[in-house]
């Protein structure tokens, strides 16, 4: 047992998530959901943070969608952004039979192309969690900032991508594209961040106030 296991350990079975991982085996798709604790993080942050409107750019199957949820202050919202219209449905599904149907939005297809929209319509956000495909990250992130309001939070998932980031073998470009997206979340002078050796390596940053 590592450390992760012994982490994973200690928490209780979640029922809820438990039946999203199984529906996402059913549907034959691939389970990238987050882990338990990872799960258990994002609620604590959104939480922590008071977040009452927050994005999430990957939907998958509902796992992390149900995870912010959780958190979110009275009257929050959660918008998922997930570029298949089966992801969506199968997300929908899950997130409503946890309680959450009616605060969560969906929008279906590129991911680029919803946030354009979203900044058109003058929405912006408290939370935002990055989980979509790898090469967009340093796109995701400069919408990110211009959607966030004062103090935002913005999390990316999998930072280290199995450790190809720090490996200089790997050059392709996802790897590349990871690797200015960690550094701008580390170094961006709009931004306070760090990157946390743990799962998968999760970027945090915090939009500084007048950003």
């Amino acid at each position: 047992m590592d450390e992760k296991q012994y982490a994973e350990s200690l928490l209780p079975v979640d029922p809820q998530l438990e039946q999203v991982r199984t529906s996402i085996r059913d549907q034959q798709m691939h389970d990238i959901s987050v882990p338990a604790g990872y799960g258990k993080l994002l609620t604590l942050l959104v939480r922590m943070t008071g977040a009452k409107a927050v994005l999430e750019i990957g939907a998958l199957g509902g796992y992390s969608g149900i995870c912010l949820a959780r958190g979110l202050a009275d009257g929050g919202r959660l918008t998922s952004l997930e570029l298949r219209e089966d992801y969506i449905q199968l997300a929908k599904n899950n997130v409503s039979r946890a309680g959450f149907g009616e605060c969560v939005e969906y929008r279906a297809g590129e991911a680029l192309e919803s946030l354009k929209q979203l900044y058109a319509e003058g929405r912006r956000f408290d939370f935002f969690f990055i989980d979509a495909d790898k090469g967009n990250y340093p796109n995701y992130l400069d919408w990110a900032l211009k959607l966030a309001l004062p103090g935002a939070v913005i999390a990316g998932d999998n930072a280290f991508m199995k450790g190809k980031v720090y490996q200089d073998q790997y050059e392709g470009n996802s790897v590349k594209a990871m690797r200015t997206f960690n550094q701008r979340m580390l170094n961006d002078e709009r931004l306070e961040g760090v990157l946390l050796p743990a799962y998968d390596g999760l970027a945090v940053a915090r939009v500084k106030a007048g950003s």
